[in-house]
Parts: structure tokens; sequence; C-alpha cells
């Protein structure tokens, strides 16, 4: 193997994706020049650990030195959270959505307590099911009852189910997400029977900072966390939002030598980037994000190519759910298959049957665009092979909503 053989895989990936490729996955995002200038900062060689207590008899403030400017990259960004959220706490430790989930269940439950979630069978995260992490955590996981017609919880009677269980706690959320829930219901529930209503926003964190989707903390969760690098700008991380002084103390008794150690400064000094980012052009674009989805599914479905939900709009979030059985019908291929075949064109999808709009919203995509990306899915779905009109329409596009 060749000293370069990574730096050389590096540019290869970086030409596919970044150059020839349109990303419709969900669960991705571009990052701006000045956020991955920060991810390969000196920050990712460093440490930081505030003690200021007394230590072995000693008066300690940190347990590293040369650490002034590191420490305060992680409070300038959790302020900068904080702003973006409206929320009176941030805490920007988790090394991922996945892990800051396990931190704020961790904090609003005990063993033995139970857990309940959106079903997996409904697009409910995986991890909220019984043999992850409730496994983990000594809890037992229960179902919300959902209406599959609709793509969302069935408030009512989850908030029939919460004054009868009264689980500990109850987690909205989900991997496929496309409709606001309505939370009145769910928390006036969750009040009465003593539960901590928590929002897993790792789909719709973009969109929630930019002040569309919904507001989970204004409209009664205790706690709002989620990944950082789907709809929001990046990277890859996780976040943990909340206006209670006592649910932020319970989330940073869980953080060093529980669910963390060294966090990553160089992840939260461009997640910090990222907020500042938010602040300035979220609203713009989230906003366009759902006009995008909006604009995609309908242009896709006027071409013969089934998107659910056509009745409610198709989507009010960055994703477009696939109708997999009319998919199988009509091309005949599984949405694995169907996956593959559009990669071959460098259109890339995920496998589980969701369309996202993120990326190509950040790239500058607009409605007047849509018809013509919708013509190369078509073709791509078909099995022609329409890598060069990729190639051409990617070409038109520079990043948008960054500074320049």
């Amino acid at each position: 193997m060749k000293s370069s053989h990574f730096i050389d895989m590096m540019r290869q990936q970086e030409r596919w994706r970044l150059e020839e490729s349109i990303n419709l996955l969900p669960s991705e995002n571009m990052a701006s020049p000045q956020l991955r200038a920060l991810l390969s900062s000196d920050f990712g060689h460093r440490y930081t650990l505030p003690i200021e207590a007394e230590s072995g008899g000693v008066y300690t403030e940190n347990a590293y030195r040369g650490t002034r400017l590191t420490t305060e990259v992680e409070r300038s960004c959790e302020r900068a959270a904080s702003e973006v959220y409206g929320s009176k706490y941030s805490c920007v430790q988790p090394m991922g959505g996945h892990i800051a989930a396990m931190i704020a269940i961790a904090s609003t439950t005990k063993k033995g307590d139970s857990l309940y979630a959106i079903p997996v069978e409904n697009g409910g995260y995986d991890g909220y099911a019984q043999p992850y992490l409730p496994d983990i955590l000594g809890l037992t996981a229960g179902t919300l009852p959902f209406d599959a017609s609709m793509q969302n919880v069935d408030s009512d009677a989850t908030a029939a189910l919460i004054r009868r269980k009264k689980p500990r706690v109850v987690i909205l959320g989900a991997s496929f997400i496309l409709f606001p829930y309505d939370m009145g219901p769910i928390r006036d529930a969750c009040r009465q029977a003593g539960s901590k209503l928590v929002y897993d926003g790792s789909h719709v964190m973009g969109l929630i900072a930019g002040g569309e989707f919904q507001k989970p903390l204004k409209e009664g969760a205790d706690m709002l966390y989620g990944s950082t690098h789907k709809s929001l700008f990046g990277p890859q991380g996780g976040i943990i939002l909340t206006d209670s002084k006592a649910l932020d103390s319970e989330v940073r008794k869980n953080l060093t030598w529980r669910f963390v150690d060294n966090v990553h400064w160089n992840r939260v000094a461009a997640l910090g980037q990222a907020m500042l980012e938010m602040k300035r052009f979220g609203p713009a674009y989230a906003k366009q994000v759902i006009r995008n989805s909006k604009r995609f599914g309908k242009e896709l479905d006027e071409r013969g190519f089934p998107i659910m939900f056509k009745e409610l709009g198709f989507s009010e979030s960055h994703q477009l759910h696939i109708d997999q059985k009319a998919v199988k019908d009509r091309f005949g291929l599984d949405i694995n298959e169907m996956s593959i075949k559009l990669e071959k064109s460098n259109l890339i999808t995920d496998s589980v049957g969701r369309l996202g709009t993120s990326e190509i919203t950040r790239l500058g995509v607009r409605e007047k665009d849509l018809p013509e990306l919708a013509d190369m899915f078509i073709d791509a779905a078909k099995g022609k092979q329409v890598k060069k009109r990729v190639k051409a329409f990617r070409d038109r596009f520079t990043m948008a909503y960054r500074f320049r």
C-alpha cells in the first residue's frame, strides 16, 4: 500500500460525492469550507477537562494545560446553539445522535422504568426497541399508537396510553418523519402522569433551527436532542437542549467518564460554525427544504414514480417516502435494487425507501430545477444511463447558505 493510499481515496470520494453526484439521502448534508477547515484543525489533537475543584488537596482548574481556547470553543458553541434553538441550556459533547439519545434517556430514567416511542415498523428509531438502548439501560420498551395512514402519532390514543401506563419517558421523533406531531394532548398527559416528554429531532434539527417543522421545546418537550449532520449543516455528532436547569444538571452528571471522555473538540468547533451558519441562513434554508420536498414529490408523482401521502402534500420535512409496493409493481425492483440502479447514474439514495432534499437545497437547487432532476431520476429508475446529465446538472450549482 503506497503512502498516499488514503489521500488518493479521499480525492476519489470528494470528486465522486461532491462534484459528480446528486445526493438524495435524508441522513446527510454537505459541510461548508469553513466547517471542514475546523474539522481538520489542531483542535482535533487536543484535550480539555475542566475540574474547577480541589483534587488531592490542590485546587485544579483543568486536568490539562494549553486549554484556554479549547474550553472557550465548547462554551461558545453552547451559547450559539442556545441562541439558535431558543433554549436555556445546551450540551454539545455527545459524539453522535445515538449517544445523545442514550444520555438523554439515562438522565430522565432509572433502571426498571419504562420508555415509550414510535414503533420501528412505522419508521421509529430502531435504537429505542427493547434489544438496544432499553436493554443497555435496564428499561422496558413500549410503543406509541401510530396512524400509518397519516404517517403520524395518534395523539389522543397516545395521551390515553400515557395516562394509563404512566411511562417514565415518552419519545417523539423518528427515522421516517414527514409531518409535525400534535404535541398538546401528549404534553398534557405527560404532565398528569409524571412522565418526561423528550423529542428526538435527529432528522429535523436543521428545520427546527430554521424555525420550521415545529418548536418542540415551546410545544412542551422537556428536552430536545438529536444528530447534527442530517438536515442540520454538520458535522456528524449530537446535541442536547433543554430549558430545565435540573435536567441540564442530570445531563452533565452523565458526561465525563460515563457516556463521554474526550469529545473531539474539532467537531465541537465545527458544530459551532454550523450554528453560526444556521443563525444567519437557517430560516431561508429550512423554508426552501420544505418547498423542494413538496415540489420534488409532485414532479416524481406526475411522472409515475410512486411517492406516498400525495393527499397530505407529500411532506412537511426534508423527506419523501417511496411507495415500495408500487415500485415493485411498476418497475419490477425492490427498493434496494432500485437504489443500486440509481447509484449507477450517480443519484444517491438510501435502500429503505426515503428520499431527502437537505443536500440539494444546500447546493442551491430550487423548485424550478426539480422537473429536470425528476426527469433524470425517472430515466435512471428505468435503467437508462444518465451519469453525464447528472454531472452537467451538478456543475450548475455552488453551495448556498454559507459565508463567503
